[in-house]
């Protein structure tokens, strides 16, 4: 379900402009495990903070999610990307 909540998250800001910039940015990490950016720059939380939070449950399952520079940004484990963009998804919503 993340996934598909992403892309209507991503699809709901493109007004022919907002998807010109840097865009949303997944790429893998090498302890192994993920790194996500999600730019906030002309949403409602281009403003938001969001201090660092670190979840540790084992070697390759944990999570860590903060906003920097108007930027969700995550870093996960290998099976904690789906868990990360939730995070985001329902924050992002929150008021």
């Amino acid at each position: 379900m993340s996934l598909s909540t992403l892309e209507k998250w991503y699809a709901d800001r493109c007004n022919g402009e907002w998807e010109h910039g840097p865009g949303v940015r997944i790429s893998t990490l090498d302890n192994p495990g993920w790194r996500v950016h999600i730019p906030l720059r002309e949403t409602k939380k281009q403003d938001a903070t969001l201090a660092r939070v670190a979840l540790s449950r084992s070697q390759d399952d944990w999570i860590s999610y903060w906003v920097e520079k108007q930027e969700f940004q995550c870093a996960c484990g290998p099976q904690n990307l789906s868990e990360g963009i939730d995070i985001f998804v329902r924050w992002f919503e929150s008021d």
